[in-house]
């Protein structure tokens, strides 16, 4: 039955029992009901006395329901406006629902374009703002935070309209109404009065939430120590309110303790250090710790207090309290390394506290005081020699703090102490089985015997001031946290992508930056590439990669001397795959020759390392199917991958490490950019690889000989050689690196293009060829595919020998164009290659075949008159890049799938 039933009614009552079935708790009823009002309004019935009841029925998920309430409204809306206004908070509410599914759409997919912010857009969602719910609200002010005002006059219009959102009682949304204004606020000009109002007016919403339950608090007090960091001007003034109270848990209480530190000055430090002393007499040990260390911050922080600061720790040590007196040592320390020479009169009441300190930490810190300040205390070495007694049973820090303060006692003093640093000096090196503590030995020990001038230089050389704040999160990263305040990343102070699975596709936020500097697009933080997030993750430990820092060669230059590859232990580059594959090893072991060039080069270290060019092959002339130039290619256009970023600023402390890898004139390159995104200046740039595949190192120091300022960005080309220690990764082209300045040592990992290690003397003999492609059996297959490829056959031809892969020989069987190719890796290992190429078909048939050649005369199967005694031995494959399969006829197919993804890259591009 149609619909026309519903226009056929024609009873007396019928408004009544329509308000009544509008009313129906099931489903079907409703919806037929409005039917019938929709059916009655279209013959001219007068039904606006049901519009309360038509809208009701809006509040449902039955999309056809949904849009004869609409008509309904549609028409009534025109002659009775006073009561289509009934309806907006429900049309407020789609808006808002509309503007989350669209905001999460659009993270997930950042070229969708589904979500177009431009100014008409944004007001539309600025009117909406005020009639939608707390978590309509919520969703449109996080969306209005990813939008990017033009100018500062239409960032301050959407601060105003947002103001007023900072007084609503949900706290969710008055943290969402701080985000956008914290970022809009990086548009304003600095010296004009609405943004000095702006500051003003953020301050009374943030004290108001912490005064809600103590995780409500624990959440705002995260944030506002983002927003501290960021603008501490902001609650400058407000110090009192982060003063801890007896009931808060704990951790609030060290939440509180940090912004206090924070926002701590010359004009309120002494209100602050009478509530520290206050907080360290409390019966919570942790609490009490982190108080006595928030003393020692504030002397750092804030000069005109430290003697203020100094007097107070010496107040808490005379307590006797142990674990007070403890951290006060620690804390003592650090004063001393902020203002050497300055203290020392409190040197006597600390060791009175000697015997007391059983905490490895302050057992450190008293040491270094001693050994630092050993001239001015007479009995020094006894002091010392008291701590030897039991060096063994130390934990590791403090024997290497007592090594040192032995050391530096024995510069000072040298005729008394020549016994006592003998005695540590052996228990270093000898009875040690500790391999930092041993290298720290030696290095003193050699010093001291050949150098004592030098010793003296370098052991009690000068030392660098400690800096004000330590722990203050890296600038890059706070701006990024800033646009996620409200979140979980606000609150563990770590981006999205570090601890939400599946989110390493988002685009990274950042802060707008104001107009007249740079423009929006050449943010600080840009976005990841999908290139670098698809790098392998490799965080070794520093002993795998570094060893004991101490071993760094900062002296004066050295000469390396240059070791032949037959000088070199050979390793089995696939763990066994091909040794076991040719029935011989190379010479070499696992642990053959020693690793070249694996400590840090630093760039004052000239170059002295530069592999060296092949010899060319004369070609002997002949006039056959494999007549071909058999001299050596140069590649002078061989394919190059993009640059990808490597190391990003967020994981390196401002510095951004990009690059690719390149093969010129035989010689290959590492091609990196630096930018320095932090705010000091970047020196002592150094360089190291880990053990790879190829034995792939740096062939000269890192040319960065000037620093890196801050914005600054610098080119290196790096040249590499494939002389160093092999060791099998995975993914075979794996290369993990380390690189270090002046701030730390950072890692990370990228993947070696197989085609930069392709050599130069690829091309195989003729009938050599001919006699080893016979050779070949045909099980053991494997398939890939190469497609879409638009190029004919002296064109493929053209481009793979650019990159030093060598066509034998072309013919034509059935109208295939077929290609016979061979080409050589830096390690050896040989590939031979068929190519099938259909004219006018994109997809191409490939069959490869590899080998490997012995470094001693060793023949297990003479099966021609080519093969001389140092012939080689041969494993198989044959690829096919079709629309059919590839084939691979391999025992050690590792190799075979780079060489596919090679030929792939080198086609398509």
């Amino acid at each position: 039955m149609t619909d026309s039933k519903y226009f056929t009614t024609n009873k007396k009552g019928e408004i009544f029992e329509l308000k009544a079935e509008l009313n129906n708790e099931k489903k079907e009823k409703r919806k037929e009901a409005v039917k019938k009002v929709i059916a009655a309004m279209t013959v001219g019935k007068d039904v606006s006395s049901l519009f309360p009841d038509v809208v009701n029925c809006m509040q449902t998920d039955n999309l056809e329901l949904k849009k004869l309430v609409y008509l309904y409204l549609m028409n009534y809306a025109k002659s009775q406006p006073d009561m289509a206004i009934m309806a907006v908070n429900s049309f407020v509410k789609v808006v808002a629902n509309a503007v989350a599914a669209l905001s999460e759409i659009s993270e997930s997919h950042p070229n969708s374009n589904l979500l177009d912010l431009n100014p008409q857009n944004i007001n539309k969602l600025l009117t909406a703002l005020n009639e939608c719910t707390e978590w309509g609200q919520i969703f449109i002010l996080d969306c209005l935070s990813n939008y990017n005002p033009k100018d500062d006059r239409e960032a301050q219009s959407i601060c105003e309209r947002v103001t007023p959102r900072l007084s609503h009682a949900n706290s969710a949304v008055v943290l969402s109404a701080v985000k956008v204004l914290m970022k809009f606020l990086e548009l304003l000009p600095k010296d004009s009065d609405y943004y000095n109002m702006l500051l003003k007016k953020l301050a009374p919403p943030l004290v108001t939430l912490l005064s809600g339950e103590p995780e409500v608090q624990y959440v705002a007090l995260r944030n506002i120590n983002l927003i501290v960091q960021k603008r501490p001007e902001i609650l400058k003034q407000e110090i009192k309110v982060f003063f801890v109270k007896y009931n808060d848990p704990i951790y609030v209480k060290l939440e509180k303790l940090d912004i206090m530190i924070r926002l701590a000055s010359q004009a309120n430090i002494a209100q602050v250090l009478a509530e520290l002393k206050e907080y360290a007499t409390e019966v919570d040990v942790d609490f009490v710790r982190k108080a006595v260390r928030a003393i020692g911050r504030c002397a750092i922080k804030v000069e005109q207090s430290a003697e203020r600061c100094v007097s107070t720790l010496l107040d808490l040590i005379q307590t006797k309290v142990n674990y007070v007196v403890q951290e006060a040592i620690v804390v003592i320390r650090d004063i001393f390394r902020k203002y050497p020479n300055k203290y020392e009169s409190i040197i006597a009441t600390l060791c009175e506290n000697l015997d007391s300190l059983d905490e490895p930490d302050a057992r450190a810190a008293m040491i270094w005081i001693v050994g630092e300040y050993a001239e001015r205390i007479d009995n020094a070495d006894e002091l010392l020699e008291s701590f030897l007694e039991g060096f063994h049973d130390e934990s590791t820090q403090v024997q290497l703090t007592l090594l040192t303060a032995i050391v530096k006692l024995f510069l000072k003093k040298p005729s008394e102490t020549q016994e006592l640093v003998q005695q540590v000096l052996s228990l270093a090196t000898q009875d040690s089985d500790n391999p930092d503590l041993r290298d720290r030995g030696y290095i003193y020990w050699r010093l001291l015997s050949t150098d004592p001038v030098t010793a003296k230089e370098v052991v009690l050389s000068e030392k660098p001031l400690i800096s004000e704040e330590t722990d203050l999160i890296e600038p890059t990263l706070l701006d990024e946290l800033i646009c996620h305040i409200g979140s979980l990343a606000s609150v563990y102070h770590k981006p999205p992508n570090a601890f939400v699975e599946g989110s390493h596709g988002i685009h990274r936020k950042h802060l707008p930056i104001h107009h007249g500097s740079t423009d929006a697009g050449d943010s600080p933080v840009g976005t990841t590439t999908a290139t670098n997030l698809e790098q392998p993750q490799v965080i070794p430990s520093q002993g795998d990669l570094l060893g004991d820092l101490l071993n760094l060669d900062l002296g004066p230059p050295v000469n390396v001397p240059q070791v032949s590859s037959m000088q070199m232990g050979a390793v089995d580059l696939l763990g066994g795959g091909l040794d076991s594959l040719l029935g011989s090893d190379l010479g070499g072991g696992i642990g053959g020759s020693p690793a070249v060039g694996q400590s840090f080069i630093p760039s004052s270290v000239p170059a002295t390392f530069a592999p060296s060019p092949t010899p060319a092959v004369v070609s002997s002339g002949l006039n056959d199917l494999f007549e071909l130039s058999t001299g050596i290619g140069m590649a002078p256009g061989g394919y190059v991958a993009p640059k990808a970023v490597w190391l990003p600023a967020v994981k390196a402390k401002g510095l951004e490490i990009s690059g690719t890898f390149t093969h010129r004139q035989g010689h290959i390159y590492m091609e990196m950019n630096f930018t320095n995104k932090a705010l000091q200046h970047m020196t002592d740039f150094a360089i190291q690889f880990n053990k790879n595949s190829f034995g792939v190192i740096p062939s000269t120091p890192l040319a960065i000989h000037t620093p890196l300022m801050p914005n600054q960005s610098i080119e290196v080309s790096l040249p590499l050689n494939t002389l160093g220690p092999v060791m099998k990764m995975e993914p075979l082209n794996n290369l993990q690196v380390a690189v270090k300045n002046n701030i730390d040592v950072f890692y990370f990992s990228c993947l070696i293009p197989l085609n930069v290690l392709f050599v130069e003397d690829g091309k195989m003999e003729r009938q050599v060829f001919l006699a080893t492609w016979k050779d070949i059996p045909n099980e053991n297959e494997l398939q890939f595919q190469i497609k879409e490829c638009h190029l004919n056959a002296d064109t493929v031809s053209s481009k793979l020998q650019n990159n030093n892969v060598y066509t034998i020989a072309k013919r034509n069987v059935e109208g295939q164009d077929m290609l016979y190719q061979s080409l050589k890796l830096t390690n050896g290992i040989w590939i031979l290659a068929e190519l099938r190429i259909q004219p006018g078909n994109p997809n191409y048939t490939y069959h490869g075949k590899t080998w490997r050649r012995h470094c001693r005369p060793q023949i297990s199967k003479p099966s021609s008159q080519q093969r001389s005694p140092r012939s080689p031995r041969w494993s198989t494959f044959s690829l096919q890049c079709l629309p059919h399969p590839l084939s691979l006829k391999c025992r050690a197919p590792e190799v075979s799938q780079y060489i596919y993804q090679v030929y792939d890259s080198i086609l398509k591009n």
